[in-house]
């Protein structure tokens, strides 16, 4: 328990335990949010009758927002602190959330609609992308700096919660529970109006509650020689890798989410269920066809939920892994089984095919995080900056899945896997490689000062 305590214990003594829970809030409601827009592209495939490369336009209003806020949510996280840059994002998020109720009013073309719908998720996306900016840095800073990777991966571990309650919620209110699709859109902002009620306490929350403005230890450090100078951003190699690699994770992961249930729901791919299991599910989760039983759309999304429920166990676990073993490692290891999940998602084999999508969520589950942490390390009074060029390479997941929804509407689903396992390849290769570019980005008395950190 002591040694849990003091992951939050600053070198003055300081106690920020308190303020961590409260900030991991903003993890596990970034990650409801984020779960509910991957049952949006299946069911606006649906109702809409929009393409899987246009319904990937959900994730493209969601990640676009990213990539053009980012710089922006770091200035204001700049400007007026992380208490500043935390309500600026929630008060999006609420703005964005209630859109969806004058959306599911509008009595026009479905093309008009899709736009109405795309628009307040981008909203909502904005606000995430505040949030994401100020909360992922915030982590770092609410304790020592060797228990920094172990902070963030359990922060991120509500982060996960909500990614799995995310499919939960909305595929109660707009999935189909029989063998006929669920067409409708009159219900869609249900859930995001119950989420609009969480945003508000929470804006209440941390208007009432201190939240401190803690700096990156590196930043009261002025350089140790009179010749050396800041180096400019661009030129450290383990940042700039860290962009790239974030960039091809959200992508792969992404495409992973946005795609599931269509894999899943692909006659091509998902087998008839057993009847042991078959005979265990509700009636809402199966149907029977030509004698065989198979699944729901409402329990695609269910089996989403569970596959999110092992993002979750990887993220706990990957929590207490990072703790004692090289996060650098640990992170090409892990993109090392995706790049073979995801070549047995592409050689369709059934069942087996299906249990490795879902275990790839597991080993999706530090990447981020890890990736994050790697890449601003070292950097000082540079970190905040760092850390919105990080948020907004967050577009390769607004970019990459349309790509992916375009092979599988040109050759097949399992075909679009083959651009995550792509992904998987470079994060394998950054995570292998951390150690050797952030040497040469630090110099000698840096590298030894900052051996507390995992490498």
């Amino acid at each position: 328990m002591k040694k849990l305590t003091n992951m939050f214990r600053t070198a003055d003594g300081a106690n920020y335990g308190l303020t961590f829970m409260l900030v991991t809030s903003l993890f596990l409601l970034w990650g409801l949010f984020s779960g509910m827009i991957d049952v949006l592209n299946k069911h606006f495939q649906d109702s809409l009758h929009v393409t899987k490369a246009q319904s990937a336009l959900v994730q493209g209003s969601w990640y676009g927002a990213y990539f053009l806020l980012a710089l922006p949510a770091g200035w204001v996280a700049r400007k007026l602190g992380y208490r500043g840059g935390i309500l600026a994002g929630l008060i999006l998020a609420l703005v964005g959330s209630l859109l969806f109720i004058p959306a599911v009013r509008i009595h026009a073309s479905e093309v008009i609609m899709f736009a109405a719908f795309l628009s307040a998720l981008f909203v909502v996306g904005a606000g995430m992308t505040f949030l994401e900016t100020v909360a992922n840095p915030y982590t770092t800073v609410l304790g020592p700096v060797e228990s920094a990777v172990s902070r963030i991966n359990l922060a991120q571990s509500c982060n996960a919660i909500g990614w799995m309650l995310g499919p939960i919620v909305i595929s109660y209110f707009i999935m189909s529970k029989t063998a006929v699709a669920d067409t409708s859109n009159s219900a869609i902002y249900l859930p995001y109006l119950i989420l609009a009620g969480l945003v508000a306490i929470l804006i209440v929350a941390f208007l009432i509650t201190p939240v401190p403005d803690l700096h990156a230890p590196q930043e009261e450090h002025a350089p140790t020689r009179k010749n050396q100078h800041p180096r400019p951003l661009m030129k450290e190699k383990h940042f700039v890798l860290a962009v790239a690699a974030q960039f091809f994770y959200v992508a792969g992961q992404t495409g992973i989410f946005s795609f599931f249930i269509n894999y899943v729901k692909d006659d091509r791919y998902s087998p008839a269920l057993p009847l042991w299991l078959a005979s265990r599910l509700p009636a809402t989760m199966k149907f029977s066809h030509a004698n065989q039983w198979h699944i729901t759309e409402y329990g695609a999304g269910i089996m989403l939920s569970v596959a999110f429920g092992c993002f979750l166990a990887g993220r706990i676990s990957g929590s207490a892994i990072l703790r004692f073993s090289k996060a650098h490692i640990t992170l090409g290891i892990y993109g090392l089984i995706n790049v073979v999940m995801m070549l047995l998602v592409y050689l369709n084999l059934g069942w087996t095919s299906i249990i490795a999508l879902m275990l790839s969520y597991f080993f999706m589950s530090i990447m981020y995080p890890t990736i994050f942490a790697l890449g601003i390390r070292g950097l000082g009074e540079k970190t905040k900056l760092a850390a919105s060029w990080i948020v907004m390479s967050i577009v390769g997941g607004a970019i990459m899945p349309m790509f992916m929804g375009w092979l599988a509407d040109q050759y097949s689903m399992r075909v679009g896997f083959l651009m995550p396992l792509g992904c998987f390849v470079v994060i394998m290769f950054y995570g292998f490689f951390w150690q050797r570019f952030f040497r040469q980005d630090m110099d000698p008395e840096e590298i030894s000062n900052s051996t507390a950190y995992p490498s």
